[in-house]
């Protein structure tokens, strides 16, 4: 019973190959006692090539660059914070929450610089950062940031009511950046956003930067806003790589 299979299967190949070859290839299996030391060598040549090697059934992954975050709050300089925040309400800043600081976390400010019958400037900054672990299944962490920095770039393009959207590559910002600039109607006031989405090594950082005048105070410009979202999102990314020290 055991030499059935794979006799049946010696037969079924023989009758594709062509008549010459058949004598050559396929005459060895005729049942008699002189074949069967080849036939046992066959049988564990055929085994030893069907189990897969390790290298075969383990994916390898490059390994994940960074294996910290730097403290949010901390990761963007106090006098930058201070010129693109004048009145921040927290000067420190606020953590966003997280249950596993290791892996994600941010933080931000917020403030309205009162210019009494000048008016008054509001200005809001945060920046939050991710980091990927290499995954054989998922792939390394780089690739697996990658893969959320184009994911993050259509959130924010995709941003309702957006007007005057503009993205651009962000250069000098990371491993690779992207900035999207645009205006936003709410509260009765029209807001210019700069947001930046940079990648280095196997983090994500997203960063955002915000204003609007109100009272009659002047809008502030899409130029000079972005430009702030820039210099902070490089801090930012340079916090990471000194956390890894």
């Amino acid at each position: 019973m055991q030499r059935t299979a794979p006799r049946l299967t010696r037969i079924l190949a023989c009758a594709a190959v062509p008549v010459m070859l058949v004598v050559a290839g396929c005459s060895s299996d005729s049942g008699d006692s002189g074949s069967g030391a080849t036939g046992s060598k066959d049988k564990a040549a055929a085994s030893t090539s069907a189990t897969p090697s390790p290298s075969q059934t383990t994916k390898t992954v490059e390994p994940a660059k960074f294996a910290k975050l730097p403290e949010a709050c901390k990761a963007i300089a106090a006098k930058t914070v201070s010129s693109l925040v004048p009145k921040a309400k927290t000067k420190n800043g606020t953590p966003a929450a997280s249950s596993d600081l290791g892996s994600r976390s941010g933080c931000s400010w917020n403030g309205l610089d009162d210019k009494g019958v000048k008016g008054s400037q509001y200005r809001w900054l945060d920046v939050s950062f991710y980091r990927y672990e290499s995954d054989a299944a998922l792939g390394s962490g780089q690739e697996r940031a990658q893969e959320n920095l184009a994911k993050e770039l259509a959130k924010i393009e995709e941003t309702p009511g957006a007007k005057e959207l503009r993205t651009r590559t962000a250069t000098g910002v990371g491993d690779e950046a992207k900035s999207v600039s645009y205006e936003l109607r709410k509260t009765g006031e029209d807001f210019v956003y700069g947001a930046i989405v940079a990648r280095t090594g196997n983090v994500l950082v997203l960063l955002s930067y915000n204003g609007a005048g109100y009272a009659g105070a002047a809008t502030p410009s899409g130029k000079t806003v972005l430009e702030g979202a820039v210099k902070a999102a490089g801090e930012a990314v340079a916090a990471v790589a000194a956390a890894n020290k």
